[in-house]
């Protein structure tokens, strides 16, 4: 890949970079099928993705007509290639075998490693013979809605398509690697302000938290809503929380350190709950929640913005579900995408039918969400909220972190970009953002790692 790293870095016009040769191997963070029973009897937090995730290299795929090569430049971590690298909550394997049964092209998608990854930011090396907008040479971002339009719903909402799948995760081929084969309609411009890194954390979180919040498909957020959100400072939590606020809402921020406290100030949230000082137990015991942790929450909540929230921004599942059900405004709405604590949830139905609340299902966006995400992005009015930055061979390490809440924001992965800092072609809108609003989080997590105990 030196050859195209270096035609990258001299600012090659497109016919060069379309000569040039695509390698018939490349570098890769993959799992190995024969391994996937590597963590049988150990419990989820002892399964490590260090121990799972190999660095090596794997054979070039075929590209199909509807596809592009890409030269990933950067990538990032999230909770999917934590899911994939132990197994849970089933190897990604049955995945990869059940696309590669739809068809010829798919079929390529079945084999015995998986390529991870769910996230990148490169130039497209050569484009399938299908391809209309896209030629060698652009500066891309990749979002990971993987689907077709054969499916009569997709033409309504990708996202309903019985064929949709997030590339990565639940297909082969992805972004952990130097190199990517990548649908045409998951490509997106590149913010040409950002750093590769920086391009590339953004668009499976970000793209969820707009599909929850802005979009037509989910909570429709308008001017004035108040909106609890919960991991206020994580993956989707940072972009729900700059949504909210750009969209003339008012944030009520959840974390679980005193530090994520003073990230979430800095990033413009007035009202922010800091969970483990606030000593918060929904769950008396295994089976019983604490109605009076509920009533608790509802109070305070109230104290800060003078009523209860139009939307509570829901991803923890078990642990928070009764208590998001019960805080909501009366024809409030608890808009959910995932269940990170368990998804077997309970709440009190009397608090969901006689106040006629709804609870709103989400789950990633479809390609215009993701490309109206990317121009929020782009126009600098949503930043991104990459903390760290490892090298694809600190991959396991990075999802480790991931695995164990270690991190605030994304952490991404420099793939074929030789360092960070790179990619940024322009510096003069960079400027005019604020280099200290688009660091922010890689700034405070430098601080925590300078602070002794940090």
């Amino acid at each position: 890949m030196q050859h195209i790293l270096e035609a990258i870095q001299a600012e090659a016009s497109s016919d060069e970079i379309a000569a040039l040769e695509i390698p018939e191997s490349y570098r890769a963070a993959f799992v190995r099928r024969d391994e996937q029973e590597m963590f049988e009897g150990r419990e989820s937090t002892e399964k490590d993705p260090r121990e799972s995730i190999h660095i090596g290299e794997v054979p070039t795929p075929e590209l199909a007509p509807d596809e592009v090569y890409l030269a990933v430049m950067a990538s990032s971590i999230n909770f999917n290639t934590v899911w994939t690298s132990i197994f849970e909550p089933l190897p990604t394997f049955g995945f990869l075998d059940r696309l590669g049964r739809e068809s010829s092209w798919g079929a390529r998608h079945a084999l015995d490693h998986h390529v991870i990854g769910s996230d990148a930011s490169g130039v497209v090396l050569k484009a399938g013979s299908a391809v209309r907008n896209w030629k060698p040479g652009d500066r891309v971002a990749v979002h990971c809605n993987y689907v077709d339009d054969q499916d009569p719903a997709a033409h309504e909402d990708s996202m309903l398509a019985s064929n949709q799948r997030i590339w990565g995760f639940e297909s082969n081929f992805g972004g952990l690697a130097d190199l990517s084969i990548v649908k045409a309609n998951q490509l997106m411009p590149k913010p040409d302000h950002l750093t590769w890194e920086e391009s590339a954390v953004n668009a499976l979180c970000a793209s969820t938290s707009y599909r929850m919040l802005v979009g037509d498909n989910a909570a429709r957020m308008k001017q004035g809503d108040n909106v609890l959100v919960w991991g206020a400072s994580g993956g989707l939590g940072g972009y729900a929380c700059q949504l909210v606020l750009n969209g003339g809402g008012t944030p009520v921020g959840i974390v679980s350190s005193s530090d994520k406290v003073d990230l979430l100030h800095q990033l413009g949230v007035e009202h922010v709950i800091d969970r483990r000082e606030e000593r918060y137990e929904f769950w008396a015991d295994e089976h019983t929640q604490d109605e009076r942790e509920w009533r608790r929450l509802g109070k305070q909540v109230r104290n800060f913005i003078g009523d209860d929230p139009d939307i509570v921004f829901e991803h923890p599942g078990r642990s928070t579900m009764g208590a998001s059900v019960f805080i909501t405004k009366r024809g409030g709405k608890i808009v959910t995408c995932a269940a990170t604590t368990g998804y077997m949830i309970e709440y009190d139905n009397r608090h969901l039918w006689m106040r006629l609340k709804q609870i709103v299902s989400s789950h990633f966006a479809n390609y215009a969400e993701a490309w109206q995400m990317n121009q929020l992005i782009s126009k600098g009015r949503i930043q991104p909220i990459l903390s760290k930055t490892f090298d694809l061979a600190g991959t396991g390490e990075a999802a480790f972190q991931v695995h164990h809440n270690q991190h605030e924001g994304k952490l991404g992965v420099l793939c074929l970009a030789p360092e960070s800092g790179l990619g940024i072609t322009n510096p003069e809108k960079r400027e005019a953002i604020g280099e200290s609003k688009i660091t922010l989080f890689q700034r405070h997590a430098a601080s925590l790692e300078n602070t002794p105990g940090g």
